[in-house]
């Protein structure tokens, strides 16, 4: 079955999931009064499935095995899991006839401990002294309740998005799509982001932070920031190694002996060399086996490549006037460099190191990407309003489209190339699978917002866009109107679109959570469990209908504690507006969330506060005023919110730990 529809039966099967279960919640319908379609599935959902083995289950001519097991453990026999440590949880189904594997399905599959939730939520049955089922939770996470969700949802994916402030937001769209977004969490860096970079296994992300020389790490588990590592001199283009062993940041610095690449242990995380290589913005390629690392110097008209192994330059390649954009294909093993002066696309070849030919396109080339298979190049020439199609196994431009609006950026799903320009709003979408037919592709024109991204200032290095993990689908940001929007591909208008609670959004990622395929009828996750308990396994598909829970049981972890957040934040500031241009004082109370007792000891104290645009960042020393009570001096310069933050190092609470607080500056 074709990808996209697939997506489409992903995405109308959690609707109708969604209404069916609100209209089982309502009282006083019956079965009768639905669809003969929607009354089968009301069926599956609310009777009682057969009895059978706790870890095997057959329904609807499937097979059904479930195993929840340690990360990184092959065993198949139940195994009580660990609170704090990472499990693998995995689906076999196979055909119950012939025991053939069963692919292309989209299991939901949410994992809950019945006893906290009816402790938070109050199930319904709660007040009668019985635990609510785990079909009735189902029920109430298909209806998509702010607040009504499992501990542990594999089903969807988070958003995060890097704003003009340093702050990344972090979006739950199941409930963002339909307008409702969810701040899941919100990351706080030292300075502004530029550029990011996630590992595989989407536990890390590196954000470089020109401004501050530095590079954050982020925790994708626990959406915090973990380090702060020195990044070199004005840090910009950060790209991680195909086997996740090094981090390659580039050094645009103005001062020649800087500029270059700084090279990262990304699991250590130390710094392990700079390698100076030439003057001008750097762009990083590796090769497909990770043997050479490949910089550009944009103002020092090369290319410097660097043996991996040794972190040795081992030659520089003169490339022309201004390399500007650069990209390795593995399916010709060749480094692509698009020259914005001389208007080509220079190939080298990945061994030999030697340039082996010459595409010729036009002056003003820009940012340039490949397909997945390494088949086509895109290259964008904002000067010409043209995109260039390069066929990899010819070396040659397919074709040439013109496209208005100053193209400047390029960002490619499985089937589509979607190019952005600067003075438009729309996005054009470059079908994939029309190329080397002959004739040119068709070319798919939609409309983001009203403003295009030319009309916000200070656009960085990283993509507006982004492929949303496992559907047909594409995130994009636009900086201009401040919003987030979901595209669903062959759709004439964006699906939906995001909240984004006041930030300017510049850069869009993901931190994928679904269950996908690994092997042949395999659906399986990789999850951390939170605390320890009985959990129940909810396994739901639309096709057949079916729901079923399992059940697992985690142990308390020997290694750990009782853990509290160090510290409590209580915001005693009753009138939010603060003149501009007068000294305001806010106070808040420090408290030990564990004890209760004011926080009167610490020395450290201080308050980051600064403007929603990103402008005016400020840090003001707070002194105790008895009681757990602090107070720091705020001067506000602008009519717009702030954003306010509380921080002690010695309290190992750093900006971001604490809850926010926000202000409004007014005259």
């Amino acid at each position: 079955m074709h990808q996209s529809t697939n997506t489409g039966r992903r995405l109308l099967a959690a609707a109708s999931l969604a209404l069916l279960a609100a209209l089982c919640l309502q009282p006083g319908l019956a079965a009768t009064d639905l669809s003969p379609a929607a009354a089968e599935a009301a069926k599956a959902l609310t009777e009682p499935a057969a009895e059978a083995p706790p870890r095997r289950i057959e329904r609807e001519g499937l097979a059904i095995e479930f195993v929840a097991r340690p990360a990184g453990t092959k065993t198949t026999a139940p195994v009580e899991l660990m609170e704090a440590e990472q499990a693998e949880i995995r689906f076999k189904v196979t055909d119950a006839a012939s025991g053939q594997p069963v692919s292309g399905l989209y299991p939901v599959v949410y994992m809950d401990i019945g006893e906290a939730w009816d402790m938070l939520h109050g199930g319904p049955s709660a007040a009668q002294g019985a635990a609510t089922s785990c079909r009735d939770r189902v029920q109430v996470y298909l209806q998509g309740i702010v607040g009504m969700r499992p501990l542990i949802d594999l089903n969807s994916y988070f958003v995060l998005v890097m704003n003009q402030d340093p702050t990344i937001a972090v979006i739950d769209p199941i409930l963002g799509i339909t307008g409702r977004t969810n701040l899941y969490a919100q990351m706080v860096l030292k300075r502004r982001g530029a550029d990011w970079v996630k590992t595989d296994d989407e536990k890390r992300m590196f954000v470089s932070m020109p401004v501050a020389d530095a590079v954050a790490v982020l925790d994708l588990e626990r959406f915090t920031v973990t380090h702060n590592l020195k990044g070199g001199d004005n840090p910009q283009r950060v790209v991680l190694q195909h086997d996740q062993k090094y981090l390659w940041i580039g050094n645009d610095s103005r001062k020649p002996d800087e500029s270059g690449v700084t090279v990262i242990d990304a699991e250590a995380l130390r710094t392990l060399k700079f390698i100076p290589t030439g003057p001008g913005h750097h762009e990083i390629a590796l090769s497909a086996d990770d043997r050479y690392a490949f910089v550009s110097n944009r103002d020092g008209g090369s290319v410097t490549v660097i043996d991996v192994q040794t972190l040795e330059k081992v030659k520089d390649i003169a490339t022309g006037p201004k390399p500007i954009s650069i990209a390795y294909s593995g399916g010709s093993d060749s480094l692509y460099v698009a020259d914005g002066d001389s208007g080509e696309i220079l190939v080298v070849d990945g061994r030999g190191l030697e340039i082996t030919a010459r595409i010729p396109a036009a002056p003003g080339l820009g940012p340039l990407r490949f397909s997945q298979d390494g088949r086509w190049g895109v290259a964008v020439n904002p000067s010409k309003n043209e995109v260039y199609v390069i066929d990899a196994p010819t070396n040659q431009v397919a074709h040439t489209l013109e496209m208005d609006g100053r193209p400047f950026q390029v960002v490619l799903s499985e089937r589509f190339a979607y190019v952005r320009g600067l003075e438009t709003e729309k996005v054009r979408m470059i079908n994939l699978g029309e190329l080397g037919k002959g004739n040119p592709p068709l070319v798919t024109t939609v409309s983001f917002g009203v403003e295009p991204p030319g009309k916000a200032r200070d656009l960085i290095v990283a993509d507006t866009m982004m492929p949303a993990p496992g559907e047909a689908a594409m995130l994009l940001t636009s900086p201009a109107d401040l919003t987030v929007y979901y595209y669903m591909e062959g759709m004439n208008a964006p699906t939906g679109n995001f909240r984004n609670y006041g930030h300017a959004p510049r850069a869009v990622s993901v931190v994928d959570r679904t269950v996908k395929e690994r092997e042949p009828g395999v659906y399986s996750a990789k999850v951390k469990i939170p605390v320890a308990g009985k959990y129940d396994v909810a396994f739901l598909l639309d096709a057949p209908r079916m729901l079923h829970c399992f059940e697992v049981t985690a142990r308390p972890n020997p290694m750990m504690k009782a853990e509290f957040d160090p510290l409590a934040v209580e915001y005693l500031l009753e009138d939010r507006n603060i003149k501009v241009g007068k000294p305001a004082r806010l106070r808040f109370r420090l408290t030990d969330p564990a004890t209760k007792e004011p926080r009167d000891d610490l020395k450290d104290v201080s308050v980051l506060y600064y403007a929603a645009s990103g402008r005016e960042r400020s840090v003001s020393p707070a002194k105790p005023v008895g009681e757990g009570v602090y107070e720091a001096e705020l001067s506000i310069k602008l009519t717009e919110a702030y954003y306010v933050w509380v921080g002690s190092e010695s309290a190992e609470s750093p900006f971001q730990k604490l809850p926010y607080f926000s202000v409004r500056g007014v005259r």
